[in-house]
């Protein structure tokens, strides 16, 4: 057989086989549009027998049982849950959008004016079809240059809706859009929060280093901080909007000028792209507020947000007078935003989201309550939440596995033994300050209260590959956070001192793929605010339990600190410790009983588990128990996990590893995999 035609042979195996997978996709779209159809029967039969949208229960069950018959066919339940979950949000919101369209007919449109500030392929542009895509409703699009021309044509009925940005999750509130919600009076029926990306873009393609001017807005400059530092001696040309940006580069003849903008603005403005992902932080969402001239209705079957503003007196404590009524009310509160009242110099006004329907009994009674202590008060509007809750596998799941379960253990309940007079030394963290028990969430993951909580992983990460499939082992058996250490502190200087910052980029991409919080240690106070921009959880290890200046930096971040016991620490030294931090403002911290150091050598520390029962007498901060640095051997850890839980721990951390004989920092005591699964089994 001749090349040529051997290689005919091969090109139309290759596109015999395109064309099959090409027909698999179009069977998947109708399969797709099918299931579509029938989530829209069945909301139909849940309106006529009065059944909640969701069931949860449900869907675990169902993601379950999915995850199995995946299993079989060798897909692994990272893949399975993606997919559920992806074709899960699309049946809800379907779902939603037929209760919420039957509940305001005149909403449902075939065609929709909406508002946008900036120019096609803008935020405003992409958030503006996003919701419309949502809705169902083809979108006729209107560009505004300004907050004042949108709103004028929402107002004249030029447009149904607009789409109004009102924060960024790095450079927080829009000042300007906030004081226009309050001069213009819209009613806000929806949200939007769209992932932004930062680009430089010029007319013709340069590099980074011919850039000598560059039009940007303060807000995207302040964003994009360290890009523009590398640039050197710049002219810098501010705009009022990213919009105005593109297009003043565009009028700029010269060929050295570059903009900075929403990447998508390329797509239609055939930009050349000079630099992509530019900005200092990767993960920033833009909110938008989806405003109309009249307000919407929300099912109560609908998770649902209240927006409104609120003016109080200049006397001392008035704010906080009024917003206790919504804790009072078991309301949550999920934003507070102050603008200066106008014409009232040195008086606010307060922009306040909480959870819940405008429709609802206790909303109704917590606004009359909130209205009788404040000087104004406005509802801004009642509106379905963006974002819908992921069915998520939990370490009771049975996907982690089909063998029999073993008897359940008894949880402790905390005992009521009295606190004494050296509880001022650690007021805050007290029983005597706050009686009920505090729980963190931690991307859904809640740390304390009746939760028994598994944080699990390598001692340290070793590699991309090593604590990828740690993750992924970890997810697949319910471990709910992921642990790894990146810098790591070693008795001897010749031990591995981990892979610093290097190994905390391959432990936060790791737990975002897998979906699961992660958790390192810092051991230097100036190496804390850079760690807390990705970590979700920062670790203060026993030896530096007393170190303060370390602990007081970690109380000055938002991310929940775990704080380990010294290895010759008392309880109330470890509570004491614990003060500093709630002491500079975060209150989001939870103990570690890792054993003490004793004259026992049987094992390398003595688990105190006496220490939970007496710690959660002592202080509502959740406690718990890390069985791998007490014991020093891999199978006393399970024994170890078991009784933690008996004696009441919130939960354990344990290391695991996939070869513990090749492991660069404590092998013996790293769990097997397939001891990791046994602990889960046991602990369901």
């Amino acid at each position: 057989m001749t090349k040529e035609k051997e290689s005919t042979n091969k090109n139309n195996e290759l596109s015999n086989l395109r064309d099959d997978i090409n027909s698999i996709d179009t069977d998947i779209i109708k399969l797709l549009t099918k299931r579509r159809n029938v989530s829209k029967e069945v909301v139909q039969f849940k309106e006529s027998s009065v059944i909640p949208v969701r069931n949860k229960e449900r869907e675990k069950e169902i993601l379950n049982k999915l995850i199995e018959e995946g299993k079989k066919s060798g897909l692994d339940s990272h893949y399975i849950t993606t997919i559920f979950n992806t074709i899960l949000a699309d049946s809800v919101r379907v779902q939603h959008t037929h209760i919420q369209d039957k509940l305001n007919p005149n909403s449902n449109l075939d065609i929709a004016r909406v508002a946008f500030t900036g120019i096609e392929g803008s935020r405003g542009h992409v958030a503006a079809c996003q919701h419309m895509d949502r809705k169902g409703v083809e979108g006729a699009y209107v560009s505004c240059k300004s907050f004042n021309q949108l709103f004028d044509l929402l107002e004249s009925g030029k447009a149904e809706y607009a789409l109004l940005p009102v924060e960024n999750t790095i450079s927080g509130g829009i000042n300007e859009a906030y004081d226009f919600l309050l001069q213009r009076r819209p009613s806000i029926i929806g949200e939007e929060k769209l992932r932004t990306t930062h680009s430089c873009f010029a007319m013709s393609p340069i590099t980074a280093g011919d850039i000598k001017i560059i039009y940007a807005t303060p807000d995207d400059l302040q964003q994009c901080s360290s890009f523009i530092d590398k640039l050197g001696d710049v002219e810098i040309r501010y705009v009022r909007y990213s919009a105005q940006a593109i297009e003043n580069l565009k009028k700029d003849k010269s060929k050295n000028t570059a903009a900075i903008g929403f990447l998508s603005a390329s797509l239609t403005e055939g930009l050349e792209v000079v630099s992509d992902e530019i900005a200092n932080h990767r993960e920033s969402f833009t909110r938008f507020l989806v405003i109309s001239r009249k307000p919407v209705e929300v099912d109560p079957q609908i998770p649902s947000k209240t927006s409104l503003v609120i003016a109080t007196g200049q006397e001392p404590g008035a704010l906080v007078n009024a917003l206790l009524v919504f804790q009072e009310y078991g309301v949550q509160m999920s934003k507070l935003e102050s603008r200066p009242l106008l014409g009232n110099p040195w008086e606010e006004m307060f922009y306040v989201d909480i959870d819940g329907n405008v429709k609802e009994e206790r909303i109704i009674a917590a606004l009359n309550d909130v209205t009788k202590r404040v000087r104004f008060i406005k509802v801004l509007g009642s509106y379905p939440k963006d974002g819908i809750d992921a069915a998520k596998l939990g370490p009771n799941s049975e996907a982690v596995s089909n063998k029999t379960k073993k008897k359940e253990i008894a949880t402790a309940k905390a005992p009521s033994i009295k606190t004494d007079s050296k509880s001022e030394s650690y007021r805050l963290g007290s029983r005597a300050y706050k009686a009920e028990d505090t729980v963190i969430d931690v991307k859904g993951v809640k740390i304390g209260g009746d939760n028994f909580l598994v944080i699990a992983g390598p001692c340290s990460v070793e590699s991309e590959g090593q604590i990828n499939d740690c993750a992924k082992h970890a997810q697949e058996q319910g471990v709910q956070i992921l642990r790894g250490g990146c810098f790591k502190p070693r008795t001897s200087p010749y031990s591995f001192q981990g892979l610093g910052y290097k190994g905390l980029e391959f432990l936060v991409n790791a737990g975002k793929h897998y979906g699961l919080p992660v958790v390192t240690e810092v051991l230097a106070p100036e190496d804390v605010q850079k760690v807390s921009e990705t970590a979700d959880i920062l670790q203060v290890g026993a030896r530096n339990m007393q170190n303060f200046t370390l602990l007081n930096e970690v109380g000055k971040t938002s991310r929940p600190v775990m704080l380990k016991r010294g290895m010759s620490a008392s309880i109330l030294e470890l509570l004491q410790a614990a003060e500093y931090i709630l002491n500079q403002g975060n209150q989001q911290v939870f103990l570690c009983e890792r054993g003490i150091r004793t004259f026992e050598t049987a094992t390398r520390n003595t688990l105190d588990l006496s220490a939970v029962p007496v710690l959660r007498s002592k202080t509502h901060l959740p406690v718990i128990v890390d069985p791998s640095h007490a014991a020093g051997e891999r199978d006393l850890v399970i024994p170890l996990v078991l009784a933690a839980k008996a004696v009441g721990a919130h939960g354990v951390m344990v290391e695991f590893h996939p070869e513990p004989a090749k492991a660069l920092s404590d092998g013996p005591q790293a769990l097997l995999y397939s001891q990791l699964e046994d602990m889960m089994q046991q602990i369901a």
